[in-house]
């Protein structure tokens, strides 16, 4: 009895004792939960005040009625020609006094900015730096390069990269520049006398890419000889499942993109591209590898002025670099830039200098076909800078001395931009006029139309060398034009590194046509369909006629 009642006093008490740490738990565990539910409430609670605010301000600028949820997405969701007349239409109905007008792609706002002083605003900003929300569809394919990188990323990047737009390293690429120009010339010569004209744009973005994997990679990839190789059909493909992406609302959400043929499409193509770029900094660095090995051991087996003679020779006359050897040497052995940030910015430099370039190329041979007097004095002065000697390249000094072509390209640029749209978020508040654009925003500068402003650039849709010659390149001497009403490379901090190297190019390759062939357009520009890619394009092509100059 005495052992039955220890057992049932110890029972009771054991019993007692879990009772108490329970009771003593419950309350933890119930603070903790409280906590948290009060924490997850103001997170929501301080989120929806900010997008309320947010709203409330972005509807203070004029634009499009909307749809609850979607908005505008509907307005959007056109095809790419009509989507390009929407936008440039949204400013003469809604923003023509004050070059700002909103539109909303479901829940997120766009705020379109075609005004000097509004886009000044927003690009001379060292905040607001951030590229668009658009731009992370990019990255798939660029990941964090120098045009999809987060500030922070951005800056330092941005540091180590200027040095390899040097101009005494561009000086090495001008023989790059004419002997892809020349195989330009050469393939062009099947359309000569073609009556019913032909697409330049394909052949001059060929060449662009042939220009920009030798330079980027020092690689030819003979894009030219060989157009349907898998390379180049990988770069075309996955720029028009990007920018269909980009336009289509329902696409957004990785969980459905992921789902559609697009996607699969979109993995083949960066297989191929990141294949060919990994391989290629594999190959590059053995050879800077296998070349530095040999001048060490030179030096330290002759160690006399005779082997560092031989060695600068040697240095000297081996063949131009490439960026890519320039990003390698400055990798310091993947501490500073690792494999995948050189293949990043590699992969950049060719999509940010194939297209554009091309583009830029491709509008200014149509102008120039529409005028043949502005294309008598181009010529004219690649006759009087280079001399009679048509078969000789030009250097890089000749190039630098042809303003009127370089007048030439710059008013193409005006007219028919390369990139047509610059998207900036917003980390901060900023005010424009009688609006304010909260922190948040998706700042969108459309360039097309604030190149085409009849305030700074009177009779805008005339093409007009003359506005970048030396005596009218600042406006009238009473109303300097604004330095933000002319920004082809975008402005600010965050401009674009590569365009001297595309302004150099762009003279290389037409300096090359324009001496061996007379241009005619084919169109009336006020015929043309405009759209936008990833670059200003003309649906149809930009159709020329050439005669061989005699």
């Amino acid at each position: 009895m005495a052992y039955g009642d220890s057992v049932l006093t110890s029972t009771v008490g054991s019993n007692s004792w879990t009772r108490q740490q329970l009771m003593e738990s419950v309350p933890k565990t119930s603070v903790l939960l409280l906590v948290t539910f009060i924490f997850i409430v103001c997170c929501l609670a301080a989120y929806l005040e900010r997008y309320r605010r947010l709203v409330r301000h972005i509807n203070r600028i004029p634009g499009p009625a909307t749809l609850p949820i979607i908005g505008n997405a509907l307005l959007i969701n056109a095809d790419r020609e009509e989507l390009f007349n929407r936008i440039i239409a949204s400013r003469k109905l809604y923003g023509r006094r004050q070059g700002i007008t909103r539109i909303w792609n479901g829940m997120t706002p766009y705020v379109l900015i075609s005004q000097a002083q509004a886009v000044e605003k927003i690009l001379s900003s060292t905040k607001n730096i951030e590229k668009g929300r658009d731009y992370e569809f990019l990255q798939p394919w660029l990941g964090t390069g120098l045009l999809t990188s987060p500030a922070s990323k951005w800056q330092h990047r941005r540091k180590i990269l200027t040095p390899t737009f040097h101009f005494r390293i561009l000086s090495d690429f001008v023989e790059v520049f004419n002997k892809q120009s020349a195989v330009l010339v050469e393939k062009l010569a099947k359309e000569v006398d073609n009556a019913d004209g032909f697409d330049c744009v394909r052949y001059i973005t060929l060449c662009s890419l042939d220009i920009i994997c030798e330079t980027a990679m020092g690689c030819p990839v003979y894009a030219q000889q060989q157009s349907d190789s898998e390379y180049v059909r990988a770069h075309e493909k996955i720029g028009q499942i990007m920018l269909n992406r980009l336009q289509k609302l329902w696409l957004h959400p990785d969980l459905i993109f992921r789902c559609t043929q697009q996607y699969q499409d979109q993995q083949r193509c960066l297989d191929i591209l990141h294949k060919f770029s990994y391989r290629m900094i594999t190959e590059r660095r053995s050879i800077i590898q296998a070349g530095n090995a040999k001048a060490h051991l030179l030096v330290d087996t002759n160690n006399n002025s005779e082997a560092v003679e031989s060695l600068e020779r040697s240095s000297a006359g081996r063949k131009q670099l490439a960026f890519l050897d320039l990003l390698i040497e400055a990798s310091d052995g993947g501490r500073v830039l690792s494999d995948t940030d050189i293949r990043e910015e590699v992969d950049t430099f060719i999509l940010g200098g194939h297209d554009t370039t091309a583009t830029s190329i491709a509008w200014t041979l149509f102008l120039l076909g529409t005028d043949p007097t502005v294309q008598a004095k181009v010529v004219q002065e690649i006759e009087q800078v280079m001399g009679g000697d048509g078969e000789r390249w030009p250097t890089m000094r000749e190039l630098n001395e042809m303003r009127y072509l370089e007048a030439c390209i710059k008013e193409g640029l005006r007219l028919y931009p390369s990139i047509p749209i610059i998207g900036r978020r917003l980390t901060e508040d900023v005010r424009l006029a009688d609006h304010l654009l909260p922190a948040g925003t998706n700042a969108v500068i459309v360039v097309y139309q604030l190149h085409r402003d009849p305030a700074v650039f009177p009779n805008p849709d005339r093409f007009n060398p003359d506005h970048f010659l030396a005596d009218a390149s600042h406006g009238s001497p009473k109303q300097p034009r604004h330095p933000f009403a002319y920004i082809p490379f975008s402005a600010g901090p965050r401009n674009c590194i590569g365009q001297k190297f595309g302004a150099l190019e762009a003279k290389a390759v037409l300096v090359s046509v324009l001496r061996q062939y007379r241009v005619e357009a084919v169109d009336r520009r006020e015929n043309l369909t405009l759209y936008g890619e990833l670059v200003l394009r003309s649906k149809g092509g930009l159709k020329i006629r050439i005669t061989k100059r005699k």
